[in-house]
């Protein structure tokens, strides 16, 4: 069968878009890499614990932020040359804000200074004997916000300098709200059905802003967990928006079409920079910003029930990280040797490229599946 004309142009387009997106970024990453040596914006042990490692050593000193090669690359092109109201100001929008929120994260990591966090006993013990009768009420009036920030810090890997989790979680939230409020309110009601694979279409009205936000709260989370070991996000993200390329190619989205062919040409050049050994890494700069995006051009193709099966090894990885906290805080051991589930694998002695490839190949698969069952 042959393929319609119009459907090919698009397919030459996005394929022209990554090509561009991939050169680009190859043109201005030399530029990326000295500034971030030039102002020391490096992975440090003070907050990566995961450096104390025999085998992680070699990564003190690497920049983060890496990231911003992707996140600038896609911005840019997406906004000169795929402006479009409808489809392409959210997603891009919703990146900006989430890579805004790690870039802060990663900064205050580096230069910041250790922030206090008061202990729910301490609280308790103020509203008690604090002789200002106005912070007592104070402090009542703030008790479920204090006990929100305390227990919000078990899902924490290394809580200090940078943006605590109640904060992150709060301003992911704002990024899930957007999502949800430009698909409901301004796409119209058509965008309130979700597609069951093998089964069609059902509208679940209001119920769709709930899942909207959850996904792009954790698949971006989900991403920025993974970014532990070079290569293993960047590659992972490749296979994710090409699979998603050909998806919204075969849906007829066309911007969408070329903003999910951007990205890949832009983390062709990352990845090709993060190889072991890595010129430089993501950072949540660029884990936060692109696991927001993996998740809305996701929904906006109407495919959320499978974002689990296209994120696939973003969700093993952050799910194994609830299932380690579960261990540690209800049943008082570890389950895995160490979270996320990577460096377990590297803790039971794989290196680190057996430990990414392996993580790649079953990634594909994965995301293979669901490409096969959106085709139904």
């Amino acid at each position: 069968m042959l393929i319609p004309l119009e459907s090919l142009n698009l397919l030459r387009q996005a394929i022209f878009f990554g090509l561009v997106s991939c050169v680009l970024a190859f043109l201005w990453a030399p530029l990326l890499t000295k500034f971030l040596y030039k102002y020391k914006l490096t992975r440090c042990p003070e907050y990566d614990a995961t450096l104390a490692m025999g085998v992680r050593k070699s990564k003190i000193g690497v920049p983060v932020m890496g990231g911003l090669l992707v996140i600038v690359t896609v911005a840019v092109i997406t906004i000169a040359f795929n402006w479009e109201r409808k489809f392409t100001w959210v997603p891009i929008g919703v990146m900006l804000l989430a890579a805004l929120l790690g870039g802060i994260d990663d900064v205050m990591n580096i230069y910041g200074h250790k922030r206090r966090s008061r202990k729910l006993k301490q609280i308790f013990t103020l509203i008690k004997v604090h002789k200002d009768w106005k912070m007592r009420v104070w402090y009542v009036i703030t008790l479920p916000w204090s006990i929100f920030k305390r227990t919000s810090t078990f899902l924490s890997r290394h809580p200090g300098k940078g943006i605590h989790v109640h904060e992150k979680l709060l301003l992911q939230f704002l990024a899930g709200t957007i999502t949800a409020w430009w698909i409901y309110f301004k796409l119209g009601e058509s965008w309130r059905e979700i597609h069951i694979p093998f089964d069609g279409f059902v509208n679940i009205g209001w119920w769709i802003i709930p899942l909207i936000i959850f996904f792009v709260m954790f698949t971006a989370n989900a991403v920025n967990v993974a970014d532990g070991m070079d290569g293993l996000a960047g590659g992972s993200l490749i296979i994710t928006f090409s699979v998603l390329t050909i998806l919204s190619w075969i849906e007829g989205f066309q911007e969408i079409t070329l903003l999910n062919a951007t990205a890949v040409g832009a983390l062709i050049t990352y990845t090709y920079f993060n190889i072991k050994p890595a010129r430089f890494q993501m950072g949540d700069v660029g884990s936060l910003g692109l696991g927001a995006l993996l998740a809305i051009n996701v929904i906006v193709i109407n495919q959320m029930l499978l974002l689990p099966l296209f994120a696939f090894i973003f969700y093993v990885e952050i799910l194994s990280v609830v299932i380690q906290i579960f261990g540690r805080q209800i049943l008082g051991r570890r389950i895995f040797k160490m979270a996320p589930l990577h460096y377990h694998f590297e803790m039971r002695g794989w290196n680190e490229e057996k430990t990414v490839m392996r993580f790649w190949l079953i990634h594909a698969a994965f995301v293979l599946l669901g490409l096969w069952i959106s085709l139904y």
